[in-house]
């Protein structure tokens, strides 16, 4: 019989682990990047750019192809502004879902003394347009919000995760889980010296990918959590 483990506070990524905007985020930061004359892929986005603050991911992206940081910079900049614009544009008629059983998993978790948080690379302003479609609100479906704009340093530095503790008045790491389809969601929660870490299938990047950072466990779907998980009675 798999062994639970007692947490008090999850804290879960947004696209590609709780809700499912069809990578919309990644095909544009790959557009405006390929409209600088680049030819990026989607799997180079993923890849490079998965979890990351967008800016940041940009240049991620972007670095390669670049021998100097003055040029790499002016161009993400450049880039990262005619993202925004795309972006908007892109989710005015955007159709965003969540992924099955996420929404009971947070009832579950919320009803028996767990906490949940979602943090996110996303600027606040996406992550809130995000939410309203699926209407969720802070408080009501999830507990804590965190997103970039929230912080100094974005993942995979464990900033984020340790407001979100703050937040909702956890201080010790090792009853903290952070789950999230990239590496540097694990990676931030390493940083964060979090209890367990889970990489999640449905997103960014492929089991393969996620095993990369070393993560406790892959899952293949939220609901999963409750077999790992463990409440206290």
């Amino acid at each position: 019989m798999r062994k639970k483990h007692y947490i008090k506070l999850i804290v879960f990524d947004m696209a590609g682990t709780t809700v499912n905007e069809n990578n919309v985020v990644y095909k544009t930061l790959q557009l405006a990047i390929n409209k600088l004359g680049h030819d990026v892929t989607l799997h180079d986005v993923l890849l490079n750019g998965g979890g990351k603050e967008k800016l940041q991911a940009i240049r991620d992206i972007m670095r390669p192809a670049y021998n100097s940081s003055d040029s790499l910079e002016k161009d993400a900049q450049a880039a990262f502004s005619d993202f925004l614009i795309l972006l908007k544009d892109a989710y005015e008629n955007l159709t965003v879902t969540t992924y099955e059983g996420t929404v009971a998993l947070f009832e579950y978790l919320r009803k028996n003394g767990v906490k949940t948080a979602l943090n996110t690379g996303y600027n606040t302003k996406t992550a809130l347009s995000l939410l309203e479609k699926l209407n969720w609100g802070e408080g009501q479906t999830f507990d804590a919000l965190v997103t970039a704009d929230d912080v100094d340093r974005s993942r995979p530095a464990p900033d984020m995760i340790l407001l979100a503790m703050e937040k909702c008045g956890i201080s010790n790491p090792k009853e903290v889980a952070k789950v999230g389809d990239s590496m540097v969601d694990i990676e931030e929660g390493k940083a964060a010296h979090c209890g367990l870490t889970f990489g999640v299938t449905t997103g960014a990047q492929t089991a393969d990918q996620l095993n990369a950072a070393r993560p406790d466990f892959i899952i293949d779907s939220l609901p999963e959590l409750k077999s790992i998980i463990a409440i206290r009675g």
